[in-house]
């Protein structure tokens, strides 16, 4: 048997804890988890619990698998873009189209894959053998900074950090129409979508506090490309909240549907430029900035 463990972060607070998991472990269904917890293998800091409980943030729900009823996960010779590395951790400038952790039609080919190559058993394991040094991601075809952890310490220290909202996070994007006003901030709460599980929504009813302040880099005739900073970290947040006040980001398949794009892109135009924290063994505040892709740049330049 297999053991699986993941511990809770703030996005999926409050959740039921059947719905959470299947959105955790997508290759697995709803009625499949609602079993698991009917037969008590599924357990909430070490006790079983109903499948209406909800989780609540740093939760460790574990539970056990035949282990046909996952792949096995291997490392893979994949390059890998590292803008730092130390004992402790590494951040990597995510590429387009690669998803960060194996799931279900995706267990090859990911960052995860890469990384279990690159730094052998030097990965932090609290988020279970699917997501080893995986503490926190980005969307498939987001580009940009992400923080890998190689051993618990690091992991319980930027994981603390971003349950603080201290960690610095600005992206850049462009986004549909002119925004007129330098400087904003989007206070709106995000939760999951009422039919599509899969996508986000702006829920004033059941939705978690969420913050993105923005400024305008540059307006063009029918597009603005900005700098976003993160107060906290929902799923999808960025690509929510610009949509909820009519400037969906250009590319966004999911959340500007019906605008036309005249580019041939591939998703979002979303980069996760600079991510700051501060260092879980020397104290110290690090920064590290991901220049901004090559199709990002050559958009911006066709805009001028």
């Amino acid at each position: 048997m297999d053991e699986f463990r993941f511990q809770i972060t703030e996005e999926y607070e409050g959740e039921r804890i059947d719905k959470c998991m299947a959105v955790l472990m997508d290759s697995l269904s709803r009625s499949y988890i609602q079993k698991l917890v009917r037969e008590k293998q599924l357990l909430v800091n070490g006790t079983p619990v109903k499948s209406s409980y909800q989780v609540q943030t740093e939760d460790e729900v574990s539970f056990t698998l035949p282990p046909s009823q996952e792949p096995e996960i291997c490392p893979e010779n994949i390059p890998l873009d590292i803008l730092y590395e130390d004992g402790d951790l590494l951040v990597v400038n995510k590429p387009k189209g690669m998803v960060v952790h194996p799931a279900a039609g995706h267990y090859g080919g990911t960052l995860v894959n890469g990384i279990m190559y690159h730094c052998g058993s030097d990965l932090s394991g609290i988020n279970g053998v699917l997501r080893p040094g995986i503490v926190h991601r980005i969307d498939m075809d987001t580009t940009g900074s992400l923080i890998v952890c190689k051993n618990d310490k690091a992991h319980n220290s930027i994981a603390a950090q971003l349950k603080e909202h201290s960690i610095t996070r600005r992206y850049r994007a462009l986004c549909h129409g002119v925004i007129e006003e330098q400087e904003g901030t989007v206070d709106r709460p995000i939760g999951r979508h009422p039919t599509d599980r899969k996508k986000m929504a702006v829920n004033e009813k059941s939705g978690k506090h969420a913050v993105t302040h923005y400024r305008v880099l540059q307006r063009f005739r029918e597009y603005t490309y900005i700098e976003c900073e993160l107060e906290t970290g929902r799923t999808h947040q960025i690509r929510v909240h610009m949509a909820s006040i009519g400037h969906p980001l250009l590319g966004d398949t999911v959340y500007a549907s019906g605008r036309k794009c005249p580019f041939s892109l591939q998703g979002q135009t979303l980069h996760a430029m600079i991510i700051g924290f501060q260092h879980p063994t020397t104290g110290k505040y690090l920064e590290v900035m991901a220049p901004l892709p090559e199709y990002f740049v050559h958009l911006l330049d066709i805009l001028q």
